[in-house]
């Protein structure tokens, strides 16, 4: 089978576009141009230090703009038409292109600010610095309905083909220091588009998230993620397992749907998975998502986080880890994050883990 092949070009405005071409695809190598009249970019947006946290905020008020739910004739990711100038200008397998509307970037640099962690890290009041970096759309079919569960095994693979293209090309990039590959599916999560898609932000600093990983591995030592895998794939909550990777549901799991997957060796990011690992992530990824909905017999709501090690900090002790979760409780009940867990962030599970795992397991096989 001839490999994944790998196109760029740009839009318009100038924005980069990436077409990634199915192993067994039946399109040719030719693409049309995107003829169409487009504003200018919006400028890079401003990030503001809570001194409370340390946390940054960006606030991008361009998002503001974005389009919400239009129907499947206006789909801005489906290949354009006559009647549909959308931002993909041609048929495609599986298309990246730069957000319209980004939380961060276009610009790459601050040249007001120092770089490095050192002057992010500093706490103080009004703080302001540019956000620079870079989000990404990835569009896993021209379909405009489905998830990444629906797609072919062929078409899943070429997802993950992309999601490795582009860790590594946002990693080499200027000013950034985390990639996040991630997808949200249902508007109970707060999707806009219906399209199956997912996005791909370049944050400018370590998310406050792999912050804490990195303060829990100092805490307990490099070996963190080789024990945890260990301690999970001999206890009652795996779910899904294979030859380079393992999923289960956590010990301590906040969502009432939560399922991690880790490969079987330390691989820091995408970029670093070996072919056949690649094709074993593309089924066993879909597997996983097929058996959330099969749970309750209908599509079920979720974030599939994609956690990878920071650039330049954590890369040999950080591994690639994705965490899919759910606020779904019950056929019929979400959860919502209210005082405890929204305000103090401390969280109360609503379901046994172990449980869970068990339904999981059945949902599975089901699907």
């Amino acid at each position: 089978m001839a490999p994944i092949a790998v196109r760029t070009s740009t839009l318009a405005d100038g924005r980069e576009l990436i077409w990634f071409d199915d192993a067994d695809t039946t399109l040719g190598s030719e693409r049309r141009v995107d003829a169409r009249v487009l504003d200018p970019r919006p400028e890079t947006a401003s990030m503001r230090q809570d001194p409370l946290t340390g946390d940054w905020v960006s606030i991008a008020a361009s998002r503001q703009n974005r389009v919400f739910l239009p129907p499947a004739e206006l789909d801005p990711l489906a290949p354009a038409s006559e009647t549909n100038p959308s931002e993909i200008p041609d048929v495609y397998d599986v298309a990246v292109f730069e957000n319209r509307s980004p939380s961060f970037g276009p610009a790459l640099t601050d040249p007001e600010a120092p770089a490095g962690l050192d002057d992010l890290a500093e706490v103080g009041l009004g703080r302001v610095r540019r956000s620079v970096g870079r989000c990404e759309v990835v569009c896993f079919s021209p379909d405009t309905v489905g998830s990444f569960a629906t797609l072919s095994d062929s078409r899943a693979r070429t997802v993950v083909e992309a999601w490795a293209h582009r860790t590594e090309a946002l990693s080499a990039l200027p000013g950034v220091e985390q990639v996040f590959p991630f997808e949200n599916r249902g508007q109970a999560i707060g999707v806009t588009l219906h399209h199956p898609h997912g996005q791909i932000y370049a944050y400018p600093y370590v998310t406050p998230r792999t912050a804490l990983l990195l303060r829990s591995i100092e805490a307990y030592g490099p070996d963190l993620f080789h024990d945890l895998l260990e301690s999970e794939r001999q206890g009652p909550r795996v779910v899904l397992a294979g030859e380079h990777f393992t999923a289960f549901v956590p010990f301590a799991a906040r969502w009432p749907i939560e399922i991690h997957l880790l490969p079987h060796r330390h691989v820091p990011d995408f970029a670093g998975l070996t072919s056949d690992e690649r094709d074993e992530l593309a089924v066993m990824y879909k597997t996983l998502l097929r058996g959330l909905d099969a749970l309750y017999g209908d599509e079920t709501p979720y974030i599939a986080a994609w956690h990878q090690a920071p650039v330049s900090v954590g890369r040999d002790t950080v591994r690639l880890m994705l965490q899919i979760t759910s606020p779904r409780r019950a056929e019929t009940r979400l959860k919502f994050l209210a005082g405890s867990e929204a305000a103090m962030g401390a969280w109360v599970g609503d379901l046994v883990p172990e449980a869970q795992a068990d339904r999981l397991r059945e949902a599975m096989t089901r699907a």
